[in-house]
């Protein structure tokens, strides 16, 4: 029997709710398809920074370098200010684990739950591949004369070939082993941003035209492409992009897909440590009440279990999911779903 270690981050909020579920879920998925999953718990979070005043022990960095996965619930308090955590905990473990890719899918489930007019699951199915070590959220730059009239504040956007180029290979090999349409889309803005998007559509048309002639290469600017998913959804099959755009156009493809309490991601290291978490935040207001949707914490875990190679049983939970979703869910948003947190992941888990 294969077996697998995981780390387990339940975070703040409702994190650990929805976690809790998702575990639920994954012990039935195990089950029935013949693996082990051992799970290391790791106190990170508001509370734990608000105890000791430190976000993430360098030590335990190390430690979670050595598990092929991670599951993430969510990260930020209301006692915390913005941007430590997310800084401290979130952006660290991305970098420092080299978890380059951002894979987001877009996908409905069910079109009642789609605000788009006229749209349903055949039109709603593509993946965003976000660059997740550059860009603007390297924090380069800095402020002078600040706190004066005259404070010029500079943010600095770092593309280098390296990374670009990891990041649009896994792009390419991820649209030939998706087999849908075989097209990828790179989402830039060369109008504009003339140095790095130059960088980024040379090395498009370079590693697409050598290694992977098979798929389909387009290009969409950011401004057409946030319009297209509202208008024309189905034009898309694979979307690589770089981290701000990325950042951006996901969330708009979580609420296309219906909603954050249905949007998973995956923060991944082809060749290391990956994270896997739910897209909505932590929800402090519902902590405790037992009416968060766990579905996006559940099909994180799905996720999981692909990269990790158990792709029948990755499948099997989704299939349950999108089942679950079409007979028994009310609505993804919290409180109105016609069950509770738990509930919801036996339901699944049941379905499994």
């Amino acid at each position: 029997m294969k077996s697998y270690n995981i780390a387990v981050i339940g975070g703040d909020g409702t994190g650990p709710e929805v976690t809790r579920e998702a575990v639920k879920v994954l012990g039935a998925a195990a089950s029935k398809f013949n693996f082990k999953l051992n799970y290391s718990d790791y106190d990170l979070g508001g509370e734990r920074y608000l105890r000791t005043n430190e976000a993430l022990p360098g030590s335990v960095v190390e430690e979670l370098r050595s598990f092929p996965a991670i599951l993430l619930g969510a990260i930020g308090h209301p006692d915390v200010k913005p941007g430590i955590l997310e800084k401290g905990i979130l952006l660290r473990l991305r970098f420092e684990l080299e978890q380059y890719i951002n894979l987001r899918p877009v996908k409905l489930y069910d079109e009642r739950f789609c605000p788009l007019k006229d749209k349903g699951p055949k039109d709603i199915d593509f993946v965003v591949v976000r660059e997740n070590n550059e860009g603007l959220y390297t924090g380069s730059g800095g402020f002078v004369f600040k706190g004066t009239p005259h404070e010029i504040a500079v943010q600095e956007s770092i593309n280098t070939r390296r990374g670009v180029e990891r990041c649009l290979r896994y792009a390419f090999d991820y649209t030939r082993r998706r087999n849908k349409e075989k097209k990828l889309t790179l989402c830039g803005k060369t109008n504009v941003l003339t140095f790095a998007f130059d960088l980024w559509e040379r090395a498009f048309h370079e590693v697409g035209a050598k290694d992977f002639p098979d798929i389909k290469r387009d290009y969409a600017h950011v401004d057409a492409t946030t319009m297209w998913f509202v208008k024309n959804p189905e034009w898309f099959d694979v979307i690589v992009t770089d981290n701000m755009f990325g950042d951006i156009i996901t969330d708009l493809g979580a609420m296309i897909q219906g909603g954050m309490g249905i949007a998973a991601g995956g923060n991944i290291n082809p060749q290391g440590a990956s994270m896997f978490e739910p897209i909505g935040g932590s929800a402090p207001k519902y902590t405790g009440l037992g009416v968060i949707n766990p579905l996006a914490a559940i099909c994180a875990g799905a996720m999981m279990l692909d990269f990790l190679g158990e792709s029948t049983a990755a499948k099997a939970i989704e299939d349950c999911v999108i089942k679950v979703t079409r007979e028994k869910v009310k609505s993804l948003a919290a409180g109105k779903m016609g069950f509770s947190t738990s509930q919801l992941g036996d339901l699944v888990a049941s379905a499994i």
